[in-house]
């Protein structure tokens, strides 16, 4: 199986009420999606990874819309369908067959198939297929092929949608040459010097992107050859997005940085050094920190701050308490401007890239587990006490182990974090998340 990076990103977009956050949750488990949209809680409402058959993918909530009046749906469904041809591979619009076909629905389906993007045309809450077919076929004046309808409600429908939509996905088997290059994401809250940092990597403006909205369709990959090796930057800066307010702006961020993330195997977290860490990062970094990849944070303008011998200590604190759920990340000091630790920042992704597809021999890991177990016993309850097995690497990107143990319930949190300290003591692991999976035996099985 080809690793290749990222899982395909399907954006959702359509007008209020159509059922999105209905179809969310019927697709991605339970309530994911909170249906009233209240500020601060964007992420558990922007993107959920769906699994169907052998395929996940991840499924992007393009925006909630303000049903004010008949402009302003329209303008609000133009700046979805933007977002979803930025950052989908394949976009999902949905309808509604009560609403019926209406002139916003033409409108951006003109824009969608002008995007040359993948789109698959869902009409939803047709409860009763027979009763409803004649009014589903209206859709087909959109012109965007054929129109599959579905109850996200009562999940009918949902296969032969989810069908149509793999069928859009990037083929997995990127080409062997194209995946020994490290695909890197850059990125950070707005005006922290993404472009910059890319711009001084390339020593040229290629990434100057004029201000005229459509200018930069998918985030921007450069290749940059650096000492005869290959990367590939993925840049999320993206549109300059004036005048709009701020949940929407942080709300596009997100979805950018999501899709970016997707797709890269080390994600460098770019943090100015001026302003220090903020909730934002935070929110940033924990996107690239459930998505398993390898991580560097890169504190950019510090050239820009005055600094005593204390500094650089005080300011790794503040961000390692920041981001605490990531202590693996790697820390650089840099400035985009002058162009200072530029060189270290590639040396470091050589090296998190390393660690990212590390893999360690099973004889390896069950010494390093059983000299763990003696040194500190594992706990116990009621006087069960756990027992680990036996310990293997399943995957790579991030590295990933099974745990085998007598019993799930007794191999505590803090167990498992001590087990991945002792594995990192000796293997280092630096800049790379690592997973681990619990799994039960009875003693009969060993």
């Amino acid at each position: 199986m080809s690793e290749r990076a990222g899982k395909p990103v399907v954006a959702v977009v359509g007008r209020p009420n159509v059922g999105k956050s209905t179809l969310f949750n019927a697709l991605a488990g339970e309530n994911i999606s909170i249906v009233k949209d209240t500020p601060g809680i964007t992420r558990d409402r922007i993107y959920a990874d769906v699994t169907w058959l052998d395929r996940t993918f991840t499924l992007i909530d393009t925006g909630g819309i303000e049903p004010d009046s008949k402009d302003v749906i329209l303008s609000q469904m133009r700046e979805q369908a933007q977002i979803a041809m930025d950052t989908a591979d394949v976009i999902l619009f949905l309808t509604d067959v009560r609403q019926g076909l209406t002139d916003a629905d033409a409108k951006v389906a003109d824009m969608l198939r002008r995007s040359r993007k993948p789109v698959v045309l869902v009409v939803n809450k047709v409860d009763q297929f027979d009763k409803f077919l004649p009014d589903v076929y209206e859709f087909y004046n959109l012109g965007i092929g054929d129109p599959h309808p579905v109850s996200a409600a009562n999940r009918l429908g949902l296969g032969d949608m989810l069908e149509e939509l793999t069928s859009h996905f990037p083929e997995c088997a990127g080409e062997d040459e194209e995946d020994e290059r490290p695909r890197i994401a850059i990125v950070g809250k707005p005006n922290v010097g993404k472009s910059s940092l890319i711009n001084k990597l390339l020593g040229e403006n290629r990434l100057i992107v004029s201000d005229i909205p459509g200018t930069t369709r998918d985030a921007v990959d450069t290749e940059i050859v650096h000492n005869g090796r290959e990367y590939v930057f993925i840049d999320t800066a993206g549109l300059r997005r004036k005048n709009k307010i701020k949940e929407e702006l942080e709300r596009y961020m997100i979805i950018r940085t999501v899709s970016a993330v997707e797709r890269a195997d080390i994600v460098v977290l770019v943090i100015d050094a001026v302003e220090g860490v903020t909730e934002q990062d935070a929110k940033i970094a924990g996107i690239a920190h459930e998505r398993g990849k390898a991580v560097i944070i890169a504190i950019n303008k510090w050239d820009a701050v005055e600094k005593d011998d204390k500094t650089i200590y005080r300011v790794t604190e503040k961000v390692r308490s920041t981001l605490s759920y990531m202590p693996y990340a790697e820390i650089l000091f840099i400035s985009a401007l002058t162009g200072q630790r530029l060189q270290k920042l590639y040396e470091t992704i050589d090296m998190v890239y390393e660690n990212h597809a590390m893999r360690v021999a099973t004889g390896v890991l069950n010494e390093i587990m059983a000299q763990a177990v003696t040194m500190q016993q594992p706990p116990a309850d009621k006087g069960k006490r756990l027992r680990l097995y036996y310990i293997t690497q399943v995957s790579v990107k991030p590295p990933t182990f099974v745990i085998f143990v007598n019993d799930k319930e007794l191999m505590h949190f803090s167990y498992t974090r001590y087990i991945e300290n002792q594995i990192r003591e000796t293997f280092g692991f630096r800049g790379t998340p690592l997973r681990f999976i619990i799994r039960e035996r009875n003693e009969k099985e060993q």
